[in-house]
This record gives C-alpha cells, structure tokens and sequence, in this order.
C-alpha cells in the first residue's frame, strides 16, 4: 500500500484537479480569516494540495504543531502563520517528491512570514517512534485525509498519543465510510489512492480511537462526498462516503459517554477570529456570554486545554445526574437529502 500511495501522490497526480472525487475543498470556500494566510502560501504548493478539510484550530500561537502526512505543504505553511514565531510547524511525510516541492518553497515562505519556523522530515505516520520526535512534546498534532492511507492505522493513533502532551490534541480530517469496506474496494489501486478503499466504517474509528486513550472523539464538521468520476462510481456499489473532521483530546480524566454533573461554562469570546463564538464540535457552537450546560467531558475538554483562560466555569464534579440528555449513538454523519452541501473547510 505504501507503494501504491506513494505512485499516486508522486506521479499520478499533478495537482488537486487530478482527483476523482469531490474531496478536496476548494480554497475559495475557505473561512474569511483563513485566506489572507492561503494568499501567502506558494502557487505550487496550493496547486499540490489533496487535502479535504480545514485542519487549522484556534489558539495556535507559540504552540509545537505536527503535520501528519503534509505532502507539498500547504497546511504545514497555513499553521506555521498561526503558531508564530514563537511556535514550530513540523511536517512528515513519505513521498519525496512531494517533501521536495515543500523543502523548495521553505525559504520563500520564511520572507513572505519574517521568520523561519517549519520543518519537514521524511517518514512513515505509522512509525512515528522512528522519527527523532520526543514522547509528550506537541501541543496539537493534524492530519488531513492521510490516516485513511496507512495500513496501520493502529500504529497511527498509538503514536499520535505517545507525541501529544497532557490536554493536547489530535485535530484531523479524513474519510470515512458508512460501513465496512470491502476487500474489492480495498484493494483497488485509484479507490485506495482516491482515499476510499483505506476509508474505516466510522464507528470503527470510535472503537479504534477508544483503544489508544481518546474516550471521547469529538465529531466538529462533516459532509458527503461524490464520486466524479463515473468509471470510478460503480466500483463503490452502495457504499456511502464522507469527510469528516474530529478533535481528539489526550485528557486523563474522560469517559466514554456524556455524563451530566449539572455543569456548565460562560465563552468570553476573547479567542482571536471568534469573538461571537466557539465551535467545541459539530454539537457545541458556545454563544459569547451565554450560560451553556456541559457535560462533564466537554468541562474538561475546555478546563484542562489551552482554551481554560477563555472561559468562566460553573459547578463541579460533586455530584452526578446521569447521561447528558441527547447523547446518542447513531451515525452522526449529516446525509444529503435535498441537493445542498457545505464544504468541510467553511
């Protein structure tokens, strides 16, 4: 597979028009505080991006950030704006011709921004323990539609936590399907490289994230894709597919299910680009001012993070109510029904 992968993104496709799919966001739709950053960003490196989400969180600012499978780069030079000068942006990757193009554009991007604060290393996302990269030692760590093309996707989630520190986080995007894929699609070379046939059945995922420490995956944005390619279609047969992106907290502490200790916060809207309010995930959009009921998960999630100064905190831990009311276990994916579809990256 990592043969295939590696064909793919390094001789197959050119740039993001090469794909068949309806994955890679185009950066028109990006949020308004996002395009002055893409604007800084080198042609070549937009032009090679194969990405199908928006990978950039708030609060990033002379934090350590690593970019899991950072291809050209694109990402890794958007978050190198967000960290600073202070911060550090370190992309890996396995294709070199890829590595290449991002090595080429380094000194371009350290004039455009007036410092010098990226790295790429050439490596396997699956053996992270093999790069010269310290155990506890990154704020944040993102991905953007890669963990979908490693074979071991065990070995991936294994080392994201081994990487992040206390109260860090694992902020990604990637596909998924509506149920398990089978072994035809799997191993078919243009579904596999189109980030379909290594797609987990999502609630595979949760299990998967679960084993490796992160007790509550937190689902922020998802939508449907297409398949544009009508050769490619029928190979799917009925399969479903969407792009999805989660925040996975490394907090000692969480359980597996919303629990109610009648709890709750106060946003102060003092987080830079959203001052009216913030997006914990796809079921928290926390209005500035607001008393909003939380369950204990979500408390620590805010409490125990870098977001703790943003926020008033109300109650404790005292004393228990039972599951939060609306915490259920269906897909949680939205299925287009009417024609509409937002991009993952607004």
């Amino acid at each position: 597979m990592h043969d295939i992968v590696q064909d793919y993104y390094g001789k197959q496709l050119q740039h993001s028009d090469d794909l068949k799919t309806s994955a890679c966001c185009d950066a028109s739709a990006a949020p308004g505080w996002l395009k002055p950053l893409l604007a800084r960003v080198h042609p070549e490196v937009l032009s090679r991006y194969y990405g199908c989400g928006l990978v950039c969180p708030p609060l990033l600012e002379g934090l350590r950030v690593l970019d899991l499978g950072s291809g050209s780069g694109r990402d890794v030079y958007a978050l190198a704006q967000l960290a600073g000068k202070t911060g550090e942006v370190i992309g890996v990757d396995m294709t070199p011709e890829q590595l290449a193009v991002a090595e080429q554009h380094r000194a371009y991007h350290a004039e455009q921004f007036g410092y010098a604060n990226v790295r790429f290393m050439e490596g396997y996302i699956e053996k992270l323990d093999a790069l010269d990269l310290a155990p506890g030692s990154f704020d944040v760590i993102v991905s953007n539609c890669v963990v979908n093309l490693s074979p071991d996707k065990d070995a991936v989630l294994r080392g994201v936590y081994r990487l992040l520190k206390n109260g860090g986080e694992f902020y990604f995007s990637d596909v998924y399907a509506d149920r398990r894929v089978p072994e035809t699609v799997r191993d078919d070379p243009v579904l596999y490289g189109e980030c379909l046939g290594g797609a987990l059945y999502w609630n595979d995922f949760i299990r998967l994230a679960h084993r490796h420490g992160f007790a509550d995956p937190r689902l922020v944005e998802d939508r449907p894709l297409e398949i544009t390619d009508a050769k490619l279609a029928p190979r799917v047969g009925n399969l479903k597919f969407f792009s999805a992106t989660y925040r996975l907290f490394k907090l000692h502490g969480l359980e597996t299910a919303c629990e109610d200790y009648g709890q709750a916060v106060i946003y102060r809207g003092s987080i830079p680009d959203h001052p009216s309010r913030f997006v914990l995930d796809k079921h928290h959009h926390i209005e500035t001012g607001r008393v909003f009921p939380v369950c204990g998960n979500t408390w620590r999630m805010l409490q125990d993070t870098r977001f703790a100064p943003h926020f008033d905190f109300i109650g404790n831990f005292d004393r228990h109510y039972g599951l939060f009311e609306g915490c259920g276990a269906a897909m949680p994916f939205d299925v287009k029904t009417d024609g509409s579809e937002s991009c993952a990256c607004c």
